[in-house]
């Protein structure tokens, strides 16, 4: 992750993302860097653009805002297994979502 982190902080900075500027950013750090990942990195990186990847990517959900007080009965008549089920379905879709971000970025 610390490479991809290097890339972010370097794309952040408006620098050019190759091997060099990679490897300075890491080696400030007190990395060792493997200078194979290092370009492999960089090759993965040459076709993307980090801008729309970012917009494009899902946003962390934060916590859930608090019903109002006339609508907390009907949540209260919900089974707690449909709880269950929603909490597991947005898990699974968070998962899938982030999978898809790892992808991208290697």
């Amino acid at each position: 992750m610390e490479y991809i982190y290097a890339a972010m902080l370097l794309h952040k900075a408006g620098k050019e993302i190759d091997e060099q500027n990679l490897t300075q950013v890491l080696t400030a750090a007190g990395i060792n860097v493997d200078a194979v990942r290092a370009k492999a990195l960089v090759a993965s990186l040459a076709e993307v653009k980090i801008d729309e990847a970012i917009k494009s990517a899902p946003t962390m959900m934060a916590a859930p805002v608090a019903a109002p007080a006339a609508v907390a009965p009907v949540a209260e008549a919900k089974p707690k297994e449909d709880e269950k089920k929603k909490k597991e379905d947005e898990k699974q879709k968070e998962e899938a979502a982030l999978e898809g971000l790892g992808a991208l970025f290697g």
